[in-house]
């Protein structure tokens, strides 16, 4: 629930963003920038999710390789005495 909540709202900030950006041009028509700026939101809302998985999934593989690595010295060390 919260991770659609957060996917929404950064699609929306982006969408925000584009048509603040586009709406400050006087020599483009605001439908076209209007709608760009809608499927970019789209794009952000849909991706949000599976980025931010991809970046947990990476945080939790470097935590698990830092406390094999750590046990391995351990018994390394253990084995050495």
């Amino acid at each position: 629930m919260i991770q659609r909540l957060l996917a929404a709202g950064i699609g929306g900030l982006a969408t925000f963003i584009f048509l603040v950006i586009w709406d400050a041009t006087d020599f483009t028509d605001p439908l076209p920038a209007y709608a760009l700026a809608g499927l970019v939101g789209a794009i952000g809302s849909f991706l949000w999710p599976a980025l931010v998985g991809f970046w947990f999934v990476r945080r939790a593989k470097a935590r698990r390789d830092e406390k094999i690595q750590e046990e391995v010295d351990k018994q390394l060390a253990a084995k050495g005495q």
